[in-house]
């Protein structure tokens, strides 16, 4: 997800909402209170006017308005680090951003700093009005955060990684037969696995073949919040107090989206965790996350049962959130290049003929023999991330480094897009190279791990990611153990090479 939902379309947004109104003349003293208030409050935290990181150019009131990005940033960000540096500061009227654009940056903020850089900004749009408030992942750095982390590592660690691989097992073999059975349709049937596979551990369901509600809720949610989470959508990021203008008030349209979205979200994290609930009084539940934290809920202590029972639904609708959506991106990457690329699946397949000699499956356990698939999944991660921002940080306090100012609530981006495409890390980055992962027939450890961005930073790091890695890497092999995946055809024989064109949501 991007660095959060400020001031919606801006130039259209405002032409429709406000000129059409007469309230123009207040709107503007309030952006100027706003402004005055902002900028002497940054005067007395600052006493020693040490500058702030370099960036683009800022005017009064607006900040760096003009230029900021409203479609692909990480691409404008890109831009910028080579003309400003690795490390860029810019406000949008009164709204301070720091885009951290290199693996050292990374390190000294998100790690040797994570006590000031792990909180989050608070998404309006997003949690308040959208509901994504149960997104455990979005919280405040704070003690209600850390439960919910010791309440998910307690199903998703290192150890216990060995009890839920049957399952991904189970699933993948389940795509491998979908794929047989319906060949044309290999994005519908990549979809389905993750979602099957992360319903299945979160919550013990099986979903349907075909037009599963739990899916369409899913990809609906999570279209909805990437387009959302891109800098420049929505005003009432700025000023908050407009989310109690009323739904039908003229130019509100974004007030009634946010209240259907609610409604959405409060389907995905409840409906499921309601049937686990039933089922378990029937005594049909099969295990899972959701099953195991309502069997431990403290029946002598209403309070403490309310707040176990808000952790539990937050929990496990985050996993389900979260498992749904990000691998098949990667995967869908995967199928993109080995279209583009049909060199790479040949060069894949005879090593998976080597070691499998066309009598078995993939299993785990070959990984260490299949390096060149192991560099495929990888450089599937690296070439299009699924969150080429990220997801913002906070600075918790002002801080000062390298002679920088960075003011207390700046929004903290770690640019995955331009640590994973460091033409100084990956040679011709924008190219789908797994050789670049490979020496002398072995993975090559002195190549940058794309999990250093592709997870998050620090202590907001994906939790699940080690769980993600597997799925990954079972998923591309076992599919190039069965299947060869080849481009369309034009009426004249020749291939119709996709374009490789990705939509503008912060979600890739």
């Amino acid at each position: 997800m991007g660095p959060g939902v400020w001031l919606e379309m801006m130039i259209p947004s405002m032409a429709d909402t406000l000129t059409a109104h007469p309230y123009l003349a207040s709107f503007t003293g309030l952006v100027f209170a706003r402004w005055l208030y902002v900028y002497s409050r940054d005067l007395a935290a600052n006493p020693r006017r040490l500058p702030n990181p370099p960036g683009p150019k800022r005017y009064p009131l607006i900040g760096s308005l003009l230029d900021a990005p409203l479609t692909r940033p990480w691409l404008t960000y890109d831009d910028w680090f080579k003309k400003y540096g690795d490390l860029i500061y810019f406000e949008i009227m009164g709204k301070k951003f720091l885009v951290v654009g290199s693996v050292e940056r990374a390190n000294d903020l998100f790690e040797k700093r994570s006590t000031n850089y792990s909180d989050r900004p608070h998404l309006v749009m997003v949690m308040d009005l959208m509901g994504w408030d149960y997104n455990w992942g979005l919280i405040p750095y704070n003690a209600w955060w850390r439960r919910h982390r010791r309440a998910f590592h307690q199903f998703i660690n290192s150890n216990q990684l060995p009890v839920y691989l049957p399952t991904q097992v189970k699933h993948v073999r389940a795509f491998l037969r979908r794929i047989l059975d319906k060949p044309d349709d290999v994005f519908h049937h990549s979809r389905h696995l993750f979602a099957a596979l992360i319903t299945d551990v979160a919550y013990g369901i099986q979903i349907k073949e075909e037009n599963d509600p739990y899916i369409q809720h899913i990809e609906e949610v999570l279209t909805a919040v990437g387009e959302a989470a891109i800098p420049g959508r929505y005003l009432v990021e700025l000023f908050p107090i407009m989310k109690h203008i009323p739904s039908w008030f003229p130019g509100a349209g974004w007030k009634r989206k946010a209240a259907y979205y609610k409604r959405m979200n409060d389907m995905v994290s409840r409906e499921p965790y309601e049937t686990v609930k039933q089922n378990l009084k029937n005594g049909t539940a099969k295990p899972s996350f959701a099953a195991s934290l309502i069997q431990a809920l403290p029946e002598d202590d209403p309070k403490e049962k309310a707040d176990q029972e808000s952790i539990a639904i937050n929990v496990a609708g985050t996993a389900f959130l979260g498992g749904a959506d990000t691998t098949v991106s990667t995967i869908q990457s995967f199928f993109l290049a080995i279209c583009q690329n049909p060199e790479i699946q040949e060069k894949a397949q005879k090593e998976l003929d080597s070691v499998l000699e066309g009598s078995r499956l993939p299993e785990l356990e070959d990984r260490p023999s299949l390096p060149y698939i192991d560099a495929i999944a990888k450089e599937s991660m690296r070439w299009h991330p699924v969150l080429p921002m990220g997801v913002p940080h906070m600075a918790t306090d002002n801080d000062e480094y390298n002679g920088w100012f960075i003011p207390k609530g700046t929004i903290v981006i770690g640019s995955a897009w331009a640590l994973l495409h460091d033409s100084g890390a990956y040679e011709d980055p924008h190219s789908f190279k797994p050789e670049r992962f490979l020496k002398d027939g072995k993975l090559d450890p002195n190549v940058r791990d794309p999990s250093v961005a592709a997870f998050g930073y620090g202590r907001r790091i994906c939790p699940g990611r080690h769980m993600s890695d597997i799925s990954l890497f079972l998923t591309i092999a076992s599919f190039l153990t069965c299947f060869e995946l080849r481009a369309p055809l034009d009426e004249s024989g020749k291939p119709i090479v996709p374009s490789g064109e990705y939509t503008d949501g912060s979600f890739q």
